[in-house]
This record gives structure tokens, C-alpha cells and sequence, in this order.
């Protein structure tokens, strides 16, 4: 049935807009987040400064950046190019020591092989070996995790079935596509069973279908009580997963709290109506004028171009049921053992090194 918006507009947008970037919304994390847990990453007043080689100030990446995400949330870390996002995340990875302030994962410091043997990231770009299988790539990583040969098989099976590439399995990684590449990326970086997951672009390079597989599988692992936390360029697919989000420029916080709260416009109200006949839309229009003392604006809602791509393609897969031979195959749930935890948490392959005796 279609649908007829009635739009009242009480004030511009650009008034709006200015008020927002005016009073930044700076979200309460224990009021919108987890009243109760603590932080499983903690940034406070982080500061990165790249120096020249006679200690000169080149760039500040970072400046004073601070933000919290809790148990469970989707947290996006959003900003242009050169805003500071690869700078956080890779201080977030232990591979960058900050010049001032702190950042804590688990509460501690995120060098610590412990709390880094919790986490799973996956780069902008997968370093993957070409001449490897799928199958081949996903067992080299999990024997860096110490797996054993039982799990190595189930984990490795349940996510390719996952990322929708168990029937190519056997091809190897360099003949993939771009975005058949980033679904091992994916499948790499939860072979740990991670409660921080960490990705870094994690839809680019894939299609409508991919992107909605992903997307679907980020909320089913925060609604299995993990963290998840990214950057994209793709501000349609931030908004549809991430619970909060915070927006970055020159290295500092512009603009942080819930995505509905930042979107939500209180100088406009949609009222949504079912299709009547022009002489009803004369009659309603008038009744509308009369209260508000404006002439409100009558159109046709439309669906967005994903939306009707996907409905196109279910369509005709559902009239066609041959499995594809050639890219990534629909996906097939979240894996079993990311539903579930295991009782017995695998071991870092670096605290194997540091405690084997030489």
C-alpha cells in the first residue's frame, strides 16, 4: 500500500545543522552504553605526535582524544582521510605507543599479549598469501592461535560456510575478487572467537548482497555479546549498524553519542498516512494550514536504491536455485562456536614463545 508523507517544516535545515555543529552532543556512555559494565576500551586524552628525525613536530595525528565503548556496542570511528582514525586504531592494536594520554582495552594496556589474544582485526587491506587456498588461509592463522587440529577443521568449516565461500574453499586466495578477498579478511579476524573485534573498512569492496551479509552478522555478534568497533567511508552502513559513533577531524572529537540521537531532526515532523483520494489530500491540506499556518508539503515516499537492488536480486534468486560457481555464495548464519562460547580459551601464540624454554 503506498504511503503519503505530510511534511511540516518549522524551521530550515541549515538553522539545524548549525545549532548541532554549534553544541556538539557528546553521548553519556554510562547513560546511553552500559550503566553497569566497565569500558572494554578506555581513551582518555589521547595525543599522537609523528616527529622528524631532529624532534621536530612533522604532524598531530591525534589531540586529546577521548571517547569509552562498552559490552556489546557497535562503535564507529568516522572521519575523513588524515582525521586520525588508522592512528587510534593502530595505538588500539599496541602498534603505536601514544605521546600523551592513555588508551586501555580489558583495562589494560593493549601491548599485553593477554588482552591482545582478545582481540580480532581486520585491516583495510587482508594481507593474504595469494598461492594459498581459502581453506589453507584460514588454517595458517588458526594454528598462529594454537588451535588444535579439531577445532582448526570446525571453526574453519562454520566460517567459511559464514562468509558464504565454502564452495571455493580449494581456490586459491589470489584468483578471489576484491570482495571475496575481505570476506577471508573477516573470517580471519574472528578465528579467535575475539570479544573486541576490531575492522577496518569492513564492507569496502563488496556488493549490495555482501554488504548486507556483513552488516547482518556485526549486529548478530554484538547481539551475542561481543564489541565491535570500525571505520568506514560508507556513512549508509555506519548508520545502520552502530550503536554510537564519534566523528573525528585533524584528531580531535568533533561530535560523539547515539546515532538516532545525532540524525534525530526536532524542526521536522512526517506523518504518515495511507493513500487517499486527491479530494482528501485537498481536505487534509487545508485542516494542516489552518493549525500550523503553513503549507505543508505532500509527496510519495521512494525506496532507496540498496533496498530495491536486494528485493530485485531475492527475487531472482529465489526463481533461480543454482548455486553460484564463481563469487561468494549467500551467507549462512553467524558460526556455532561464535554463538557459543568454548569453555577452554585458546592460547596467544606469543605467550607460547615467551614462556618456551630455549
Amino acid at each position: 500500500m503506498n504511503i503519503i508523507k505530510e511534511t511540516i517544516t518549522k524551521t530550515t535545515a541549515n538553522t539545524a545543522l548549525s545549532a548541532a555543529l554549534a553544541t556538539p552532543q557528546q553521548a553519556s556512555p554510562t547513560a546511553e552504553a552500559s550503566p553497569t559494565a566497565s569500558p572494554v576500551v578506555d581513551c582518555k586524552r589521547l595525543t599522537k605526535v609523528f616527529k622528524d628525525f631532529w624532534g621536530r613536530t612533522r604532524v598531530r595525528a591525534l589531540d586529546q582524544l577521548s571517547f569509552q565503548v562498552y559490552p556489546g556496542e557497535v562503535f564507529g570511528l568516522l572521519g575523513p582521510n588524515g582525521s586520525g582514525k588508522s592512528t587510534a586504531i593502530k595505538i588500539l592494536l599496541g602498534l603505536l605507543f601514544p605521546s600523551s594520554g592513555v588508551l586501555r582495552v580489558f583495562g589494560g594496556s593493549p601491548r599485553e599479549t593477554r588482552h591482545r589474544g582478545r582481540m580480532g582485526y581486520m585491516p583495510e587491506d587482508s594481507p593474504l598469501y595469494h598461492d594459498l587456498t581459502a581453506a589453507e588461509t584460514l588454517g595458517f592463522y588458526a594454528r598462529l592461535f594454537d588451535l588444535d587440529r579439531v577445532q582448526r577443521r570446525r571453526r574453519i568449516e562454520q566460517l567459511l560456510q559464514m562468509v558464504g565461500l565454502a564452495h571455493a574453499r580449494h581456490r586459491r586466495v589470489g584468483d578471489f575478487s576484491r570482495g571475496m578477498q575481505r570476506r577471508i579478511g573477516l573470517a580471519q579476524a574472528l578465528l579467535n572467537d575475539p570479544d573486541l573485534v576490531v575492522l577496518d573498512e569492513p564492507t569496502a569492496g563488496l556488493d549490495p548482497l555482501g554488504c548486507r551479509d556483513v552488516k547482518h552478522l556485526i549486529r548478530t555478534l554484538a547481539d551475542r555479546g561481543k564489541t565491535v568497533m570500525l571505520t568506514s567511508h560508507l556513512l549508509a552502513d555506519v548508520e545502520n549498524v552502530c550503536d554510537r559513533v564519534v566523528i573525528l577531524y585533524h584528531g580531535r572529537a568533533q561530535c560523539e553519542g547515539r546515532v538516532e540521537n545525532l540524525l534525530r531532526r526536532t524542526d521536522r515532523l512526517d506523518i504518515s498516512l495511507s493513500c487517499q483520494s486527491p479530494d482528501d489530500h485537498d481536505r487534509l491540506r487545508a485542516v494542516l494550514r489552518e493549525t500550523t499556518g503553513e503549507d505543508p508539503e505532500i509527496r510519495y515516499p521512494t525506496l532507496d536504491l540498496e533496498t530495491f537492488f536486494l528485493q530485485v536480486i531475492e527475487a531472482a534468486r529465489d526463481h533461480d536455485r543454482k548455486p553460484s560457481e564463481s563469487g561468494a555464495a549467500q551467507s549462512r548464519g553467524i558460526a556455532e562456536y561464535l554463538a557459543q562460547k568454548e569453555s577452554a580459551p585458546s592460547r596467544d601464540i606469543l605467550d607460547r614463545l615467551v614462556n618456551t624454554d630455549s
